[in-house]
Parts: structure tokens; C-alpha cells; sequence
């Protein structure tokens, strides 16, 4: 209980992180309510960047709670996805330049510009291991119960993982842009801009050696 408490706040955790992250999205929710003089648009936008990020998610997590095969391979699947968070945070550290396909997505599709963030930053990907530690699929027995609980419980545990991920992300990027949009101003984006770039690729690379440092 204690594992699996650690994990779902580890969820969490990675929402309200991505939540902050000025490059998940919520200074644009300000800029759209600025732009439409009307608060209504903060929300709007808000809401479509959840959109976008919650699909990003659901992207990674469903397919892998849908592969039979994890049954089998849980392990080796387990350590390649830490392997590969591992790479993505090193790439990141290394190249620190926004993907240039981002700025060219119109400001009127927040949903779809946060969900190319979310997959370019590897967000989504950043739950692979937790995902796979809360499934404990070594724990289960082989053949059609194991097949039936990857299909259908664990199913929705992807769709619970995706969901609390991104309402921690919108609760706390909301926070930050409802805070700026009504009380303090752009002004506080140029004096107190904050970059979270190698803080998100180095904790890409802390949660895959956390993730290999458990996997027996």
C-alpha cells in the first residue's frame, strides 16, 4: 500500500510540476484572455490545454495497458521504458531548444498545441515506469486472468493515471495563470520569468533511474 501510495502521489507530483512549467501552456491561457479582453477566455483556454495534455497521456499510457505481451515482458518493458525516459532527459539536457514545430500551431488550437508539447517533451512518457509500478504486473498470474485484468482493470488505470496527472496539471498551471491574469500582471512574466527546462530533463532522468534502481 505504501508502494503504491508513493506511486499515485508521484503522479501527482508530475501533474502539479507540469502544471507550472511555463512551457506546458499556461502563459498562453493569460495571453488569450488579454487578447479577448474577457476572463472567460482564460478558462476556455485552460481547459483546451487540459484537453490536449490529457490526450497526450492517454496516448502513451492505453497502449501499454492493452498489450497482452506486458504479461510476459514486464520487466524487460519496464526497464526499457526507464532506459528511454533516461535518453529523452539527456537529449534534453543537451538540446535545450523548443521544438520549432510548436510555434507554428495557430494560438486558436491551444488543445492541439498542448498535446504536441506534452508528446515533444516527453510528459506522457515520463509515466510509462510509474504507470507500469502501479499496474505491478509481475504480481499477477500468467494466461487469460493476468489478459483480462491488462484489457480491462488496468485499462482504466491508465484512464485514472492520465486523469489525475492532468488535474494536478491544470489545477496548478491554472493557479499560476488566474494569479497573473487578476492580480500580478505581465509585468511578473518579465521580472520573474522562470525556465524549469533542465529541472524537467534532469527529474526525466531521475524518475528512469528511480524506475531501474526498482525493478528486480
Amino acid at each position: 500500500m505504501t508502494t503504491a501510495a508513493a506511486l499515485w502521489w508521484a503522479v501527482v507530483a508530475s501533474g502539479i510540476y507540469h502544471g507550472i512549467n511555463p512551457g506546458m501552456g499556461w502563459p498562453l491561457a493569460v495571453s488569450a484572455a488579454l487578447m479577448n479582453q474577457a476572463h472567460t477566455g482564460l478558462y476556455k483556454a485552460l481547459l483546451a490545454l487540459s484537453a490536449g495534455h490529457l490526450v497526450a497521456m492517454a496516448a502513451i499510457l492505453f497502449p501499454f495497458s492493452a498489450m497482452m505481451i506486458l504479461v510476459e515482458w514486464q520487466r524487460e518493458i519496464r526497464v526499457g521504458a526507464a532506459i528511454l525516459v533516461i535518453g529523452v532527459g539527456v537529449y534534453l539536457l543537451i538540446n535545450r531548444r523548443h521544438p520549432r514545430f510548436l510555434a507554428r500551431v495557430p494560438p486558436t488550437r491551444l488543445a492541439l498545441w498542448s498535446f504536441l508539447a506534452a508528446m515533444a517533451h516527453g510528459a506522457g512518457l515520463m509515466l510509462v515506469p510509474i504507470y507500469l509500478g502501479i499496474c505491478d504486473l509481475a504480481a499477477q498470474d500468467a494466461g487469460h486472468s493476468a489478459a483480462g485484468a491488462l484489457m480491462g482493470a488496468n485499462a482504466l488505470r491508465a484512464g485514472l493515471v492520465a486523469v489525475a496527472h492532468t488535474l494536478a496539471m491544470m489545477v496548478s498551471g491554472g493557479a499560476l495563470a488566474v494569479g497573473v491574469y487578476y492580480w500580478l500582471g505581465l509585468k511578473f512574466l518579465s521580472r520573474s520569468w522562470f525556465n524549469l527546462d533542465i529541472v524537467w530533463a534532469s527529474s526525466l532522468i531521475i524518475v528512469g533511474l528511480l524506475s531501474l534502481s526498482v525493478t528486480h
